[in-house]
């Protein structure tokens, strides 16, 4: 790859929600595979890989839709908004695949906790430029039972751990409309002497 291919990749990188996907067409199993191995490779200190995937595909997704739509109606209190409780059930169904991003809180104690959130989400990172590499769209929500502390046994995770969202992957009915960035200029000082 050349390196104007590989800017071509990051820079066409968009998300693309549930509402654009393809709730029809399934991504096969095999290229998921192959989407959260490339996240495997993020850098994390220690190498520890604190990330740990939950993936929901066929009947799991009704299954995440359930559960995660009930625990909303559980916990919201006089919060609770039917519309958020409508889309806790719906949306799940409109991708193909969708992955719960969880960080599993490494066994060494002197490495921050913020440093194992920092590589997850460069593994999250990966998946995205993965997705994008494969023609797929893709979404990385951090809404619904995200974070609370009800929601992680579901996923597998201990008291220590953190749920981070949810990966949404799908086939692209709808394309992103291009994106802007502001000027590096905007965003860097450079210190030369």
């Amino acid at each position: 790859m050349s390196p104007e291919q590989f800017n071509t990749l990051i820079r066409s990188r968009r998300s693309v929600f549930p509402d654009q996907l393809d709730a029809g067409k399934i991504v096969d199993d095999a290229i998921i595979k192959e989407i959260l191995i490339n996240a495997t490779w993020a850098p994390n200190h220690g190498k520890q890989e604190p990330w740990h995937f939950t993936v929901f595909s066929g009947e799991g997704l009704q299954k995440l839709a359930t559960f995660q739509s009930e625990l909303y109606k559980q916990e919201a209190g006089e919060n609770f908004k039917e519309i958020t409780f409508a889309k806790l059930q719906q949306n799940p169904l409109k991708a193909s695949h969708v992955i719960a991003i969880g960080m599993k809180r490494t066994s060494n104690k002197n490495i921050p906790e913020i440093e194992d959130i920092e590589a997850v989400s460069c593994a999250v990172q990966n998946i995205y430029l993965s997705v994008t590499a494969y023609g797929l769209g893709g979404y990385w929500t951090t809404g619904g039972v995200t974070y609370k502390e009800s929601a992680k046994s579901f996923f597998g995770l201990e008291e220590v751990d953190k749920l981070l969202g949810f990966f949404y992957i799908g086939q692209v009915a709808l394309p992103s409309t291009g994106g802007t960035r502001k000027s590096i200029e905007e965003k860097t000082i450079w210190i030369n002497e």
